[in-house]
């Protein structure tokens, strides 16, 4: 048994159900991600039907049976909560040593039970997806590669923790091929090929896993730790916001040409670049004064731009359709 995995704290003895609803509040809040998740879910499986109905295409009317929607959601939840268990392997040496206050080095879980968990999560997702379906598991496959690889740091750690930008394109790759599942409920469980813009759809699931990736690194300097990687130490506290306003940039313009393969390009656009100029006023804020406070709502509406995306590219083109009557 390893340092990581043997009891540290008086908390241990509570129940492991319990210690993991603890866990999940402190790394993983259900509150904030399963919204964002369902979202995501939601988007992926309308946007891939209504332009694959828009192209012409046949079976594509309606929605995906509903119980096919919620085993999606569960999986899509389930693969991200997975990634946050991976990145504590990965992480624990750093987080031992300069973070005890996070719930593995304190002793509130440890790295066998969230194995443990993360191989209950694991069977329920492939016997359900085998059960609904089984084609499901193929891009499930590619998720689960790549992100082993993740955890390894692609057997270049040093190079990458030397290389932040490329460390956040390796890592956020994961987000389109986790879209490939999502999307797949659809194109892929109808035994079809994938729509046309499909590739501007995942490159805005990059975009927007780029914003969250940079917007919970962002540190004012009397923020800054020791051994913990943050973008504002890596890039420059003026630089690294900036970064992430030109990618909310970006993902605006991405969203509007992902939306033109259903028809709403007009409405997405109307939508996501006035949304995107709300959404930047913290990381502008931040430009201009270096505050902790607006580092940390940088964070949050990372997460909600990922909505807003998410359900334009979702509910847009039914939208625009009520709009043309």
């Amino acid at each position: 048994m390893s340092g990581s995995d043997a009891p540290r704290s008086p908390e241990r003895p509570a129940p492991l159900a319990a210690r993991l609803w603890r866990y999940q509040a402190e790394r993983f809040p259900l509150a904030g991600y399963a919204p964002l998740i369902a979202a995501f879910t939601f988007a992926s499986i309308s946007y891939s039907r209504t332009a694959r109905r828009v192209a012409g295409l046949p079976g594509a009317e309606g929605f995906v049976a509903w119980p096919l929607f919620a085993a999606g959601t569960f999986t899509s939840l389930a693969c991200f909560f997975l990634l946050r268990v991976l990145d504590e392997h990965k992480d624990a040496e750093v987080d031992r040593r300069w973070r005890p206050e996070l719930p593995v080095p304190r002793g509130l879980v440890s790295l066998g039970e969230l194995r443990v968990a993360g191989a209950a999560l694991v069977a329920a997702v492939i016997a359900l997806n085998a059960l609904l379906a089984p084609v499901l598991l193929l891009p499930l496959l590619l998720v689960a590669a790549w992100a082993t690889l993740m955890t390894k740091e692609f057997f270049v750690r040093d190079w990458l923790r030397a290389h932040l930008g490329a460390y956040l394109v390796t890592h956020m790759l994961v987000m389109p091929m986790i879209d490939a599942y999502t999307t797949g409920i659809d194109w892929l469980v109808a035994g079809r090929h994938p729509p046309d813009g499909l590739p501007w759809f995942l490159a805005a699931t990059f975009a927007n896993g780029v914003l969250l990736e940079i917007g919970r690194k962002l540190r004012a300097p009397e923020g800054e730790r020791e051994g913990v990687d943050s973008y504002t130490r890596a890039w420059g506290v003026r630089a690294a916001p900036l970064a992430w306003l030109g990618v909310l940039l970006a993902a605006a313009a991405i969203v509007t040409i992902a939306a033109r393969s259903t028809g709403a390009a007009a409405l997405s656009a109307a939508i996501a670049f006035p949304a995107a100029a709300l959404l930047a006023i913290p990381a502008a804020r931040f430009v201009a004064t270096r505050d902790d406070r607006a580092a940390r709502q940088v964070e949050l509406t990372s997460g909600l731009w990922g909505i807003v995306s998410y359900l334009t590219l979702g509910f847009g083109p039914a939208l625009a359709g009520l709009l043309r009557r």
